[in-house]
């Protein structure tokens, strides 16, 4: 029965785990723990092809097997490419731009390793495994970047937008609303023609009725720039009475 933990090929027979990773420069890292452990770096084919490197000693404890067999990887997936008979680096298998975050989460190896889970733009999910010193390794190395790399060009980037005087809105020409009734009455005088004998004003000034022709008429035909003349302080509306209608003024407060 095969099976796959934390990036190995596994299988068990007879009462041994066989453990075994295939890397990208044609080299295949072999480890086996029946009790002890031991563990080789050959290249393909298995039996006949040209052993890398062996254990010397067999590993009693499962957690430095385990410790002996990654350090193996790293140095294999170091080495030329013994493809074909080229003699470079192993090939970058995978390359692309990772869409949205990256998530860490613990390994499932039995020492300390961190598993890095993100997806590319194109769809494929990936999962780095990673021992407790690569995540140092990494986390320090981004952090210099940030600091020596990313910092200096943020810097250059504020420094190619030139800076702009802030922008003062003119209002030379805006005009504010009346605010006391008597200064409404001076609006509705000037700007529309209603004078005092059509206005009627509550005792507190909290509203002012406009009654009687043309006046009404004219405020109801010109509705819109009467809100505006008269806003913030005041604002418009109908009122039906037998037989007429009235505009009345009222006050905002607040």
């Amino acid at each position: 029965m095969h099976e796959e933990i934390a990036g190995w090929e596994l299988s068990r027979r007879d009462g041994e785990e066989h453990f075994r990773k295939r890397l990208a420069n044609g080299v295949t890292v072999h480890a086996t723990w029946d009790g002890t452990g031991t563990v080789e770096a050959y290249v393909e084919p298995a039996g006949i092809g040209r052993a890398i490197a062996r254990g010397r000693d067999e590993f009693r404890g499962r957690e430095a097997f385990f410790t002996a067999a990654r350090l193996v990887v790293d140095v294999a997936a170091n080495l030329p490419s013994f493809r074909m008979g080229a003699q470079t680096h192993a090939d970058h298998v995978l390359t692309g731009e990772v869409a949205g975050s990256v998530d860490a989460m613990p390994g499932s190896g039995a020492v300390p390793e961190a598993e890095l889970r993100f997806t590319l733009t194109d769809g494929r999910s990936v999962t780095l495994i990673l021992t407790e010193d690569q995540s140092h390794d990494l986390t320090s190395s981004i952090y210099s970047l940030s600091k020596h790399v990313w910092s200096e060009q943020h810097e250059q980037q504020r420094e190619a937008v030139p800076e702009r005087a802030a922008e003062v809105p003119d209002v030379s020409e805006v005009e504010a609303g009346p605010d006391t009734g008597h200064e409404l009455m001076l609006v509705l005088e000037q700007r529309f023609g209603v004078t005092q004998d059509f206005l009627l004003a509550h005792v507190d000034w909290s509203a002012v009725v406009v009654v009687g022709e043309p006046a009404v008429s004219t405020l109801l035909d010109r509705a819109d720039e009467l809100t505006e003349a008269i806003a913030p302080r005041w604002f418009p509306g109908a009122v039906e009475r037998p037989g007429e209608v009235w505009v009345v003024l009222h006050r905002a407060f607040g």
